[in-house]
C-alpha cells in the first residue's frame, strides 16, 4: 500500500487497512485534538520524531491489554498491599508526560514525545479526553502513565517509573478502576516484550478495529478524572 500524504485542510484519513507493511498509514495533516481524536476513532494514531512530518499509524498486529488480565508478580504484593503508595488520576498530568519523554528507551536516540506532542496531548486533557495515572510517595511523582479515552477504551500513550516497580503498580491500580467504570480493553499500540509480561496480548488489525467499534458505542466519560 503506498503511504497517503494528509491536506491539512482536509480532516479525513485513509482506512486503517491501508497501511503498510511496518504499519505507516499516512502523513501530514494537523497535530490538532480534532485530528487526533478522530485518529484514534478510525484505529490510527501519531507516532513521529522531532523534525519529522506528521506520521500516523495503524499497526498489524495490534497489542491489546485486558483489564482482566494484568498480570500480578509476586514481587509486586507488598507494594499493592503497602499504605505508603497513593494512586491518582489526573492530578499532574503534565508531569507524566514531560516523565515520559524524559526517559530514555533501548536503541532510539531522543524521545518521540516532543514538544508539539506534548502540547496537543495536554490540550486534549484540558477538554478531558486525554488523562494520566499516578503514583505517588510521600508527596513526590515517582511513577505513571498517559493517553486517551473514547468509548470504553483506553489508549495507552507511555509509562514511566523513577523508582523500581512504580509504573507496574500505576498500570494495575489503573486496570483494578477502568474495569469498575466498564472499560475492558487498553490499546497498547505496539509490541514490547515489557507489555507482554504484563499481560498485553497481540490482535490482528481486523480484530481490533471490531473492538474499537464496540468500545465506541458506549458514551466517552470526558472530564477530569478521581480515583
Amino acid at each position: 500500500m503506498p503511504v497517503y500524504e494528509l491536506d491539512p485542510y482536509y480532516m479525513a484519513f485513509p482506512p486503517a487497512d491501508h497501511a503498510d507493511e511496518s504499519g505507516l498509514l499516512a502523513i501530514g495533516g494537523e497535530l490538532r485534538e480534532d485530528w487526533i481524536i478522530l485518529a484514534y476513532q478510525s484505529g490510527i494514531f501519531p507516532w513521529f520524531n522531532e523534525g519529522d512530518p506528521v506520521q500516523w499509524w495503524s499497526p498489524d498486529p495490534r497489542i491489546l491489554l485486558h483489564v482482566d488480565d494484568v498480570k500480578i508478580q509476586k514481587s509486586m504484593r507488598p507494594l499493592l498491599n503497602s499504605g505508603d503508595y497513593e494512586f491518582k488520576l489526573d492530578t499532574s498530568f503534565e508531569d507524566v508526560i514531560s516523565k515520559c519523554a524524559e526517559i530514555p528507551r533501548h536503541g532510539q536516540n531522543g524521545t518521540w514525545i516532543t514538544e508539539h506532542m506534548i502540547d496537543a496531548y495536554s490540550r486534549l486533557h484540558d477538554i478531558g479526553i486525554a488523562h494520566s495515572a499516578e503514583v505517588w510517595h510521600e508527596g513526590v511523582l515517582i511513577g505513571g502513565l498517559y493517553g486517551l479515552s473514547l468509548g470504553n477504551m483506553f489508549f495507552g500513550e507511555s509509562m514511566f517509573s523513577d523508582k523500581p516497580n512504580a509504573s507496574k503498580l500505576a498500570l494495575i491500580r489503573f486496570c483494578s478502576w477502568l474495569k469498575g467504570k466498564g472499560f475492558e480493553w487498553i490499546d497498547c499500540q505496539i509490541y514490547s516484550r515489557h507489555l507482554e509480561r504484563m499481560g498485553a496480548r497481540t490482535v490482528s488489525r481486523a480484530a481490533f478495529l471490531d473492538l474499537l467499534d464496540d468500545a465506541l458505542e458506549e458514551k466517552t466519560r470526558v472530564g477530569k478524572w478521581v480515583v
